[in-house]
């Protein structure tokens, strides 16, 4: 492998920053949501930054650079949880979807807050898939790659996740009195009488 001139180096790291760099926010922003603690989160994504820069020579340009930071953010969380002996990210999700019902469509009237803390309390591997398609909007390629799982397994988990968040907002939303339930205990009364 030759080896770089001073200035085919910056050259490289200039290409590092031009490319990579603009995604430090939404790397962190993703991070912070699965993790949930900010000097862990802070402390993966300097990680995965660190490694995108030693292995930036096997990016390929013209790629989803996002997908392949994410890729690589996966990879470490995925290290540091094992290192410290963490359980895996999909405990408790088949608990979680036997107590989910199925309901056919999204309440209307929810706020951005409740879809958030709906998705909260999705199991982490179903958090994971929604983020990368809804909030991320990755392809489900992009998402399996990332993932490291199936096309055909991406889409079926991001069906399931979305279907648990409907549950969810339509139990949140009939608690609060709002939907077709609600509406129809909540609606005037009509007055008896001479009416048509």
């Amino acid at each position: 492998m030759p080896v770089e001139t001073r200035g085919e180096a910056e050259a490289v790291h200039a290409r590092f920053e031009a490319t990579v760099l603009p995604h430090l926010d939404g790397v962190f922003r993703l991070a912070m949501w699965l993790i949930r603690e900010r000097a862990e989160a802070e402390d993966v994504v300097q990680e995965t930054f660190s490694q995108a820069m030693q292995s930036f020579h096997r990016f390929e340009p013209g790629t989803n650079v996002r997908a392949w930071l994410l890729a690589i953010m996966r990879h470490v969380r995925a290290n540091r949880q094992r290192a410290q002996r963490r359980s895996p990210i999909d405990t408790g999700v088949d608990d979680f979807v036997e107590r989910a019902q199925a309901v056919e469509q999204t309440p209307q009237h929810v706020t951005e807050g409740e879809v958030l803390a709906a998705l909260a309390q999705l199991p982490a591997g179903f958090q994971e898939v929604v983020l990368l398609a809804d909030v991320e909007d990755l392809s489900y390629r992009e998402i399996a790659t990332v993932l490291s799982i199936p096309v055909g397994t991406v889409m079926s988990r991001l069906h399931r996740a979305r279907r648990l968040l409907r549950t969810a907002l339509a139990a949140y939303a009939e608690s609060q009195g709002i939907g077709r339930r609600g509406a129809r205990e909540q609606a005037p009364e009509r007055p008896q009488g001479d009416c048509p």
